[in-house]
Parts: C-alpha cells; sequence; structure tokens
C-alpha cells in the first residue's frame, strides 16, 4: 500500500462526517476549474482559442476546439465529464457517454436528462472501498511493524557478524603461525627422507649394474660358445659368416670385411680379445638355440581352421546399415569364437631384451626400516602441514563470505537481510519457480526437465526516490536465437513473505510479484491527516 493510498483512506474516513457544501458551478466542471466558469462573464475556451458569451456554455453547441465550453452535454466529440460521486472518488467520463443511457457515474449526474433508472451507489461504493483501503492500511501497519522487528534483527545480526569476523581474524592469524611452523616441520622431515630414498636408489642402482654386467658377461660367453663351431677358443670370420644377421648394413650380402670389421679388424679372436669386439655383435646376433626351439604350428584335431570372410562378404553392408538384428547375431557369434579361442593356448608374448632384463633384475627391493622410519616421519609431517592448510582455506572464505554480507546492500536499514540465504517458490500448473535473493532465479518443469537459469543478482533497480521496490536478476540462460533470460522481482508490502505471481511480459524477460515486510512504509498518522486536510 502507498502512501497516497493511505492519504486517500485517510481523506475518504475524514469525510465521513464532514457536511457537504455544495458549491454552484455549471454540469461537468470539477471544483479545480471553477474559476474559469463564472456567470455573467464571457467564457474563455481553456485552450485560448475564443472568448464566447456565457449562456453558450453547455447549451449543447460545441463552440471550443478543446470541448471546454460543453462540460455538460455531449455536444463536442473530444469534451469530458467531471463525476462528483459524493461519498466516493470522483472523476472523468468522456462526454459521449453522458445521458447515453448507461450509468456511469455513480452518482447519476451524467445520466440527468437520459430518463435512465439510475441509482445513486457512491455511498456503497464508498463504503467497501474505505474498508479495502483500511484493511490495507492495517496490513500495512502490520508489515511495517514487522519491518522494525527486521531492522533490529538485523542490526544484531550485523553486530554478530563483525564479532565473528574480528574472531575469525584473531584464530587465521594462530592458524597461519601453525600453518607455517608446520611447513618448517615438514620441509626438516622431507630432507632426510629425500637423501635417504636417494641412497636406497644409488645403491638398488649399482646393484642392478652389477647384475647387468654379469648376465652380459655369461651371454657374451654363451654366444662365443656358439659361434666357435670348432671349438678351439676362438671366433674366426668363416665362424660369423654363418650369422647373417650380424651384417653391418643389412643389405643381404655379408662379407669377409664385414666380418672381419666386426672382430676388429682380425681374422680370429680369442676369449680375451671377444670381449672387445662383444658390443659390435651382442645387439644383432640371434642365439642358434632360440632358432631350433621354435616350436612348430600344430592343427588341433577337431577343430576346424576358420577361414577370414570374403571381401565381398565384408562389403555386403556398409557399416552403419548394418540391421540390428544381424548385429547382435554378429555379437553372438563373436562371444562364441571368443569362448573357442579361449580353449586354445596363444604362445607368451615375446618380451623385448629390456623387459626381460627388467624381470631378471627383479624389482627394487623394499627401504630398510631406518629409511621407512623416514619417510613415516616425513609422511605424517605432510598430513599435518596439508590439514593446517586445508582449515586456514576453510577459514579464508568464512572470512570472505562474511566480509561480503557485512558489506552488501541489503536497504537503508538492512530491512531486506533476511532474504539472504533464504529460497522462495511458486508452483504453477507447468513449472515451479524458484527465487533465492541476492543469489539467483530459476524455473523447473513440474513434471521433470532441467532446471533453467532465469537470471543471477544483479542490482536494486526501483526509481530513484524508491530504489529498493524492484530487484533485477541477470544473465540467466540464453534463449534459443534471444537474449538471456532476466527477471524483474517487483516488492509489495505485506504480512509474510511469499511469492505470489511470475508472468513473461516480453520474451525472455520476467517479472515476479513478492511480498516482504521489509518494502512497507510508515503509514501516516490520523493526527497529521486531520491537521493537514482541515481545509475540508
Amino acid at each position: 500500500m502507498t502512501s497516497c493510498q493511505t492519504q486517500y483512506l485517510l481523506m475518504l474516513l475524514l469525510s465521513v462526517g464532514v457536511s457537504a457544501v455544495e458549491v454552484q458551478r455549471p454540469r461537468g466542471v470539477p471544483l479545480s476549474k471553477r474559476q474559469f466558469y463564472e456567470e455573467g462573464k464571457p467564457f474563455t475556451c481553456l485552450d485560448g482559442s475564443r472568448t464566447i458569451p456565457f449562456d453558450r456554455v453547455n447549451d449543447d453547441y460545441c463552440d471550443c476546439k478543446d470541448g471546454s465550453d460543453e462540460p455538460g452535454t455531449a455536444a463536442c466529440p473530444n469534451g469530458s465529464f467531471h463525476c462528483t460521486n459524493a461519498g466516493f472518488r470522483p472523476g472523468f467520463i468522456p462526454s459521449s457517454r453522458i445521458n447515453d443511457g448507461i450509468c456511469d457515474c455513480c452518482d447519476t449526474t451524467d445520466e440527468y436528462n437520459s430518463g435512465a433508472a439510475c441509482q445513486n451507489t457512491c455511498r456503497e461504493l464508498g463504503r467497501k472501498e474505505r474498508e479495502s483501503l483500511q484493511k490495507m492500511a492495517e496490513i500495512t501497519k502490520e508489515g511495517f511493524l514487522l519491518k522494525q522487528q527486521l531492522i533490529q534483527e538485523a542490526k544484531r545480526g550485523l553486530e554478530e557478524k563483525k564479532a565473528k569476523q574480528a574472531d575469525i581474524q584473531i584464530g587465521k592469524k594462530d592458524l597461519e603461525a601453525k600453518v607455517e611452523a608446520l611447513r618448517t616441520v615438514k620441509e626438516t622431515a622431507e630432507q632426510p627422507e629425500k637423501e635417504a630414498k636417494e641412497r636406497h636408489l644409488k645403491a638398488w642402482e649399482e646393484q642392478k649394474a652389477v647384475i647387468q654386467m654379469e648376465k652380459d658377461k655369461a651371454k657374451m660367453a654363451e654366444v662365443l660358445s656358439e659361434l666357435d663351431d670348432d671349438a678351439d677358443g676362438s671366433v674366426s670370420v668363416a665362424e660369423l659368416l654363418s650369422h647373417s644377421e650380424l651384417d653391418p648394413d643389412s643389405d643381404g650380402s655379408f662379407t669377409e670385411a664385414e666380418a672381419q670389421g666386426l672382430l676388429g679388424g682380425v681374422d680370429n679372436v680369442d676369449s680375451v680379445a671377444f670381449e672387445s669386439v662383444w658390443n659390435n655383435i651382442k645387439d644383432k646376433y640371434t642365439s642358434e638355440q632360440a632358432n631350433t626351439e621354435t616350436p612348430a604350428e600344430v592343427e588341433t584335431p577337431g577343430e576346424e581352421v576358420r577361414e577370414p570372410p570374403s571381401d565381398n562378404d565384408s562389403e555386403q553392408y556398409p557399416e552403419e546399415d548394418i540391421p540390428e538384428e544381424e548385429e547382435e547375431d554378429d555379437d553372438e557369434e563373436d562371444e562364441e569364437e571368443d569362448q573357442d579361442d579361449g580353449d586354445y593356448k596363444s604362445p607368451p608374448p615375446t618380451q623385448t631384451p629390456d623387459k626381460k632384463e627388467d624381470d631378471d633384475e627383479g624389482t627394487m627391493p623394499p627401504f630398510d626400516q631406518e629409511t621407512q622410519n623416514l619417510i613415516d616421519a616425513a609422511q605424517k609431517a605432510r598430513d599435518a602441514f596439508d590439514e593446517a592448510e586445508r582449515a586456514l582455506r576453510e577459514v579464508d572464505d568464512q572470512v570472505k563470505n562474511l566480509e561480503k554480507e557485512i558489506s552488501f546492500d541489503f536497504g537503508p536499514n538492512a530491512e531486506f537481510a533476511y532474504l539472504y540465504s533464504q529460497c522462495y517458490e511458486l508452483s504453477t500448473s507447468e513449472y515451479i519457480y524458484r527465487l533465492c535473493p541476492f543469489n539467483r532465479m530459476s524455473q523447473k518443469p513440474k513434471f521433470g526437465g532441467s532446471e533453467t537459469n532465469l537470471g543471477s543478482w544483479g542490482h536494486w533497480a526501483g526509481p530513484e526516490d524508491n530504489i529498493y521496490s524492484l530487484m533485477k536478476y541477470e544473465h540467466g540462460t540464453g534463449c534459443w536465437q534471444g537474449p538471456n533470460r532476466s527477471t524483474t522481482i517487483k516488492l509489495t508490502c505485506g504480512k509474510e513473505t511469499v511469492v505470489t505471481s511470475v508472468s513473461e511480459p516480453s520474451r525472455c524477460e520476467y517479472l515476479m510479484e513478492f511480498i516482504s515486510p521489509a518494502i512497507c512504509q510508515e503509514p501516516p498518522s490520523l493526527d497529521a491527516a486531520l491537521h493537514g486536510h482541515e481545509e475540508l
């Protein structure tokens, strides 16, 4: 309820006990224009276009272009008739409605010469309106009292937040000191851990090098034995030529000169000299034993060899055009083939030399007890530091949230602060609308579907003299080939806090009616109204 409505109600209430005084004036003229219609003096059209004798006022002939000379007749198409409506609101009707047989003025003055059976309903209408306005005035009064409570609660809440903020800041300093202390403990514990791990890894690398060296020597001796066909304890060019895989340039022609190059430029090397040329041979050499022990493929009796489908069969259907039923059948066949394949034991995958060597070397041995103790101590220090750092981040978040609430514009006296962190819903036949003041506005289909963002909090958007009467929510989900959704919240005074309606006046622009006591204004007192309207 606005202040104008309240003042009008008080004027109506006061008018009940005031005796009506009839002020003489031409029919259809309001009191505000009485001075322009002085009987016995020439009348000047209100637009100043001409002056006529007064007896031509309301003579049922339009002399003035603005129709001001015929306020009480239907002569001028652009004229207007003033309804006095004593006991109710005065008003204007188009002059074309005068004496048209329809009662437009509740005091029946517009049908003075039509013979229409009109009844004066002004007092009844006035009574109903006074009751309605009085009820609105009571709601405004109660809403304003609730607003005062909200202001007090907001004031206490603000003081509590500031006190909490101060306590958290003190605790934050202690926590920051704790984090730095634990950081030092962590770094101190990690240094010996790092050194112990490096020592362990170095020892393991050395151990692996010894193992690799021993394996390499064993391999060299094995190869020397395989290459020494005449068992004279040495390897000759002729013996080397029997291994074509050692051809340096892999051109398919392993010559004596190339074999001699592998042996260091000589025709024959003994076991001692073979060690110096071993690096030239070991990467390409293939063991004779490996060639002879490769198992031949054996067909299992009773099993049919499956032939791959012909090219014609594979192209019978394009991949995307295969019927669903055939795809299912193919899946079942694949499963059967997988089961059949499971009956075969495929040969183990060929291991690369590096992989095989890693397996032979084994995995790194576990840390010794002393190193493990250092690792456990460092991990404990890391866990304590991480926990303290996480607690510090949470405190930082609390401080930021409190600073945001303390500095937020919740109205002149923080009367809207109670809406913060609250949400209000309105359910319609199709949607559930959800308003979370100072956060966001959303819409969700009632019978399933994803939520649509109708805007996030933007700013107060009321007129300059009442800026807190409208909220603006912006940058919501974009409309198809249209703007982003937005919502304007219109606040109305009331005892409750409730969403009453949602509409879409323009595409992707929503309007919500929201009742709250925080918007209620102080109603003027009866004494002030009496003092201000003594002229009645």
